[in-house]
C-alpha cells in the first residue's frame, strides 16, 4: 500500500475532557463544533487555506474575537477534520488508500482548493489519488471499500466511477503483463517456481467488495466484450464461496456472525433489485410492516429508504441529472415517496426525523411542486398534536415555500399548526412574486387532496426489512430580508390574536345566552306553580 506524509512539526493536539486543543502561546480565538467534540482553535492558520471558515467568519467585526463555528455536517466527521486541521498547522500526517476519501470529501467541504490558496489540501489529495491510488491494485480496491461510508459524496466527487475504471483497466490487461501483486490462494498455485500469471488472478481480490460495487465492476467487464462467459462465471463462482452459505450435510454450523453477513448479503441483493423496479412501484408496494421489537412505527419506512438509496445511486450512474429522460424517472419516484409519506404520516408513533430523512433523500430536481410533501407535513403536524417547536421547524425546513401553488399558500397562512416561520416564508414569497395573500377562508384540512385518502394496509409478514443508519442531508434555505419578514411576522401574530380573540369573545357571548337560557326556564318553572297554586285555591 503506498502512504503519503505531508507536513514536518510534531503533533501538539491534545484532549481536555472533551475538548481539542493546539499547544501554543496564542490563545484559541476560533471555536469549532463538530457532534460532541470541540476544537479550540486559530483562525491563523486555518483560514487562509479553508474557504468554508473564510465565510462563515466574515461577519465578525471584531477581527479579535472569537468565533463560534458548527460544522456537524463535514463528511468523515472528527477524523477527517482533524486531518484538514493538522495539514493547515503544517503538523505531519500521513495518508493511504484507507483514509483519503474521508480527507478528500473534507476538504472539499471545506473549499480548501487553490482558488484559496495554492498548493492546497485538495491538489495533494487530488494528485495522490491519480497518480499513487489509482495505479494500484489493491490501492484501487481498497479506496473503493472506504466509499461505502460516504457513498454520495464519493458518488458527486467521481472518486467511485474513477475507482471502478481503474480496477477495469487492470482486470482487461494481459496476464503476460500484470506486474502489480494480487491475492491468490488456490491449491497448487505458491508451490510452483516459475509460473505464470493465471487468466482469473483477479477475482479472488474483487471479491472483497459489497455486492452492489462488485456488480458494477462485473457489468463494466461484460460491456467490453474483452473476456470470456466462463472467466466471468468464475468471478461469480468465486464471489458466492466467499459470501453465500454452504449447505452440504457435512456442514458444520455457522457462527452467528458469519450468518448475519449472510443475510445481509441476501437483504442488499432484495434491496438492490427493488430499488431497480421502484420506478413501476405504487404506494401499496412499500407499506412493509416492522417486525422490529424496538420500533413502536407500524412502518419500515428504514427498507423503503435503503430502496430509494439504492435506486438514487443507479439512477446517478445511468446519466446526467439534465437528461429529460432522467428528470422524468426521478420524478415519478418523488411522487411515490411524497404519497409514501402521506400514509406513514399516520402512524401516530412515527418519528419525525424518520419522516424527514426519507423526504429529503430526494434530490431537489426530483419536486417541480412541493404541494404533495406539504399534504404529508400537514398530516403529520395533524396526527401530532404534542409535537415540539424544535420538531416541527425541523419537519417544515423540507418545504421549498416558492414550490407551493396558490392553493396551497391560501391553506399554509392559515394553518395553525405551522411554525410561524414558516407561515412568515409562504408570506414572503407570495409577496415577491406579486400575488396577495388568500384572505378568504381556506379549505379545511380534509378537502386538500391526498389528505383524506387512507391507503389499505399489507400485512405480509414475508417481506424482508434492513436498517439503515440514519443520514440527513441539510438543504440551504434562503435567508429572508430582516425588515420585510419583521413586518410580515408581526402581520401573522396579529392574524392569529384577533382569531384568538374571535374565538374568545364567541365563547362568552354562547356561555351568556346559555346562561340567560337557564334563568329564563328558571322564571317560567315559578310561573306556571304559582298559576297552579291559584287555581287550586
Amino acid at each position: 500500500m503506498k502512504f503519503m506524509k505531508l507536513g514536518t512539526r510534531h503533533d501538539t493536539f491534545y484532549t481536555e475532557e472533551a475538548n481539542r486543543s493546539v499547544s501554543s502561546d496564542v490563545p484559541s480565538d476560533l471555536t469549532i463544533q463538530i457532534n460532541n467534540i470541540k476544537y479550540l482553535l486559530h483562525k491563523f492558520p486555518l483560514l487562509p487555506k479553508c474557504g468554508l471558515l473564510q465565510g462563515l467568519c466574515s461577519d465578525t467585526d471584531n477581527p479579535s474575537e472569537i468565533s463560534v463555528v458548527e460544522l456537524h455536517l463535514i463528511p468523515g466527521g472528527e477524523e477527517a477534520f482533524e486531518l484538514c486541521a493538522k495539514f493547515c498547522y503544517g503538523i505531519a500526517i500521513s495518508l493511504s488508500a484507507r483514509n483519503i476519501v474521508p480527507a478528500l470529501c473534507a476538504a472539499k467541504f471545506l473549499r480548501m482548493n487553490e482558488s484559496v490558496e495554492k498548493g492546497n489540501f485538495v491538489m495533494k489529495l487530488e494528485t495522490f489519488f491519480n497518480s499513487c491510488i489509482l495505479e494500484g491494485w489493491k490501492d484501487s480496491i481498497v479506496t473503493l471499500q472506504t466509499t461505502a461510508q460516504l457513498s454520495e459524496w464519493s458518488e458527486n466527487l467521481g472518486i467511485i466511477r474513477r475507482c471502478i475504471d481503474s480496477i477495469v483497466e487492470k482486470i482487461l490487461t494481459h496476464p503476460s503483463k500484470v506486474t502489480w501483486s494480487f491475492t491468490y490462494t488456490r491449491p497448487g498455485y505458491t508451490e510452483k517456481r516459475h509460473h505464470s500469471v493465471p487468466k482469473d488472478w483477479w477475482t479472488e481480490d474483487i471479491s472483497n467488495l459489497k455486492i452492489d460495487l462488485f456488480q458494477c465492476i462485473i457489468a463494466a467487464i461484460k460491456s467490453t466484450n474483452m473476456l470470456p462467459p466462463q472467466l466471468i462465471g468464475e468471478a461469480l463462482h468465486v464471489y458466492a464461496c466467499r459470501w453465500l452459505p454452504v449447505t452440504t450435510e457435512n456442514t458444520v454450523s455457522q457462527t452467528e456472525e458469519a450468518k448475519e453477513k449472510h443475510q445481509k448479503l441476501l437483504e442488499s441483493i432484495l434491496i438492490r433489485r427493488a430499488g431497480r423496479q421502484l420506478e413501476e412501484a405504487t404506494v401499496r408496494d412499500l407499506l412493509f410492516p416492522s417486525y422490529s421489537s424496538t420500533d413502536r412505527h407500524f412502518y419500515d419506512i428504514d427498507l423503503v429508504g435503503a430502496v430509494l438509496e439504492s435506486f438514487l445511486i443507479q439512477w446517478r450512474r445511468k446519466g446526467s441529472p439534465e437528461d429529460s429522460e432522467s428528470v422524468k424517472v426521478i420524478r415519478k419516484v418523488a411522487q411515490v415517496i411524497d404519497s409514501y409519506l402521506q400514509v406513514v404520516a399516520r402512524d401516530v408513533n412515527m418519528p419525525a426525523l424518520k419522516v424527514v430523512i426519507l423526504a429529503e433523500s430526494l434530490p431537489e430536481i426530483a419536486r417541480p411542486q412541493h404541494d404533495e410533501i406539504y399534504k404529508a407535513i400537514n398530516i403529520y403536524l395533524k396526527e401530532h398534536p404534542d409535537l415540539s417547536k424544535a420538531e416541527k421547524k425541523h419537519l417544515c425546513r423540507i418545504l421549498d415555500c416558492r414550490k407551493l401553488s396558490p392553493q396551497v399558500c391560501a391553506h399554509a397562512v392559515r394553518n395553525e399548526r405551522l411554525p410561524l416561520r414558516t407561515v412568515v416564508q409562504v408570506l414572503f414569497f407570495e409577496q415577491e412574486r406579486g400575488v396577495r395573500p388568500t384572505t378568504h377562508q381556506p379549505p379545511q384540512d380534509e378537502v386538500i387532496p391526498g389528505d383524506g385518502h387512507q391507503m389499505p394496509i399489507h400485512r405480509d409478514k414475508n417481506y424482508s426489512k434492513s436498517k439503515v443508519s440514519d443520514q440527513t442531508n441539510h438543504p440551504k434555505t434562503m435567508r429572508l430580508d430582516e425588515k420585510l419578514a419583521v413586518e410580515l411576522e408581526k402581520m401573522v401574530v396579529a392574524r392569529r390574536e384577533v382569531r384568538e380573540a374571535d374565538t374568545k369573545k364567541g365563547q362568552e357571548i354562547r356561555e351568556e345566552a346559555k346562561s340567560g337560557s337557564k334563568m329564563e326556564a328558571k322564571k317560567m318553572e315559578r310561573k306556571s306553580k304559582s298559576k297552579v297554586r291559584e287555581t287550586s285555591s
